[in-house]
């Protein structure tokens, strides 16, 4: 488990987003700073020439006047008491060079022997409140109370920072945004030429580097693109070629006076001619996304379907329902179903065809009751020409690419084709194709 994004726009907005706020606070750190250490340099400059101004106006008010005077006197980081305040511990000179640069500058102004010392008193609401014991002229006891600074940003200072990192936030998406868009392009082109042979190419345009990923990509489409109709041009002109042989010694079969020989050798041609034309058959697959999507009714589909094979003497039926058409490629849809009913039915002599909804999707399932597939050749049996023993009789024989063919047009669906072992015996092939609803269906059975 990694705390990073998986996506590569994720991880390049997180690094350089952490880089920027993390320049960006030391900057406005830096700045609290030295505020603090300008204000306490103007502090340490007035302060001891207004409290010698402050003791001087207390020195010449009658007594009974000098508490009318206080709140006059009062400053924002500190105030005066006409007394001795109980209690503090005395601050030994060093502890505070700021504050003991006030003390100097009070001690200069009115006079070393009207200073008593400096306590700490104690705290209130989180803060400590510093003591300096004054003399006045009479001998009447004042007391300087200092708020011991604290450099706190203002509540405009924290919401002009959220402005600009608010601010750096966009910036990074737009500018990681902008660089990863055309490796973004370049999947999804990559992604449509696997469905889609007659895809449109990759723009080419953009920055350099861009450019020629674009040049190499659309170079690589046109060469796998011609290399999959030169592979059909080869597969045609055999299955072209093979037919007139097989036809010719098809006829001389026919003359044979021995029926058993003839008959095996008529199984034997027949065999290879269909071998034939299953080669071609998967050859065309590669083909099968220049169909146009429409809207299909799955229950017409699945009705027709069924209908063609109970017509010809066999057991096969479906149940379920759809609540909307699927758009998909019909032709395509239907080779998958009946390459994977002829399995079922070549197996276990009747097949089940399923019809479900779920999130996002929708699955037909063909089931039979047949000898089913040992575990480790489930993924194997998807593969072209890809044969098990149990499958290699004149029955139940084949090239091996019905499965193969069904798995390359489920591909080209934009779905996925999976089987799986059913309890009690049997097969199932579960083909999910994506989905959007749209117009509701009755539901239906056959």
């Amino acid at each position: 488990m990694t705390l990073l994004p998986r996506s590569l726009f994720g991880r390049v907005a997180l690094v350089l987003l952490a880089g920027l706020v993390v320049a960006h606070a030391l900057t406005f750190w830096w700045i609290l700073r030295e505020r603090g250490e300008l204000s306490d340099a103007m502090m340490q400059a007035y302060v001891g020439r207004d409290v010698a101004s402050s003791v001087a106006i207390l020195d010449r008010v009658p007594p009974e006047e000098r508490a009318a005077w206080l709140a006059r006197l009062e400053r924002h980081n500190y105030r005066y008491e006409l007394a001795e305040l109980p209690g503090g511990t005395p601050i030994p000179a060093g502890r505070a060079p700021s504050i003991d640069a006030i003390v100097a500058g009070v001690a200069s102004a009115l006079g070393g022997e009207r200073v008593q010392g400096l306590y700490a008193g104690p705290e209130r609401d989180g803060a400590r409140e510093l003591w300096l014991r004054l003399r006045l002229v009479d001998g009447a006891p004042l007391t300087l109370v200092l708020d011991v600074p604290r450099w706190m940003p203002s509540w405009s200072s924290i919401a002009v920072l959220g402005a600009q990192l608010a601010a750096l936030l966009v910036v990074t998406w737009l500018a990681v945004r902008l660089a990863t868009r055309p490796l973004s392009r370049l999947a999804e082109a990559a992604l449509r030429f696997g469905q889609d042979l007659r895809a449109p190419a990759l723009a080419e345009a953009g920055p350099v580097e861009v450019t020629r990923a674009a040049v190499a990509f659309n170079a690589m489409r046109a060469r796998i693109g011609a290399a999959l109709d030169e592979r059909l041009r080869i597969l045609a002109a055999i299955a072209h070629d093979l037919r007139t042989p097989l036809t010719r010694m098809q006829l001389r079969s026919e003359m044979l006076s021995d029926a058993e020989l003839r008959e095996r050798l008529q199984s034997d041609l027949t065999e290879m001619q269909g071998l034939v034309e299953e080669g071609l058959e998967y050859a065309r697959t590669a083909h099968a996304a220049v169909e146009p999507e429409r809207p299909v009714d799955l229950h017409a589909l699945l009705d027709s379907l069924c209908f063609d094979y109970q017509d010809a003497g066999r057991r096969v039926h479906w149940s379920g329902k759809h609540e909307a058409p699927l758009r998909t490629r019909p032709q395509a849809l239907r080779r998958v179903l009946v390459n994977l009913t002829d399995n079922a039915l070549r197996f276990g002599g009747e097949a089940e065809i399923a019809l479900a909804s779920e999130p996002g999707q929708v699955v037909i399932a063909v089931r039979d009751r047949g000898p089913g597939i040992a575990a480790a050749e489930l993924e194997r049996v998807l593969e072209p020409f890809v044969r098990l023993d149990d499958s290699r009789s004149r029955e139940t024989g084949g090239a091996g690419l019905g499965l193969a063919i069904a798995n390359e047009l489920a591909g080209v669906l934009g779905g996925a084709l999976q089987l799986r072992n059913r309890e009690g015996g049997g097969l199932e092939a579960r083909l999910a194709l994506p989905c959007s609803n749209a117009h509701a269906l009755p539901d239906g059975s056959s």
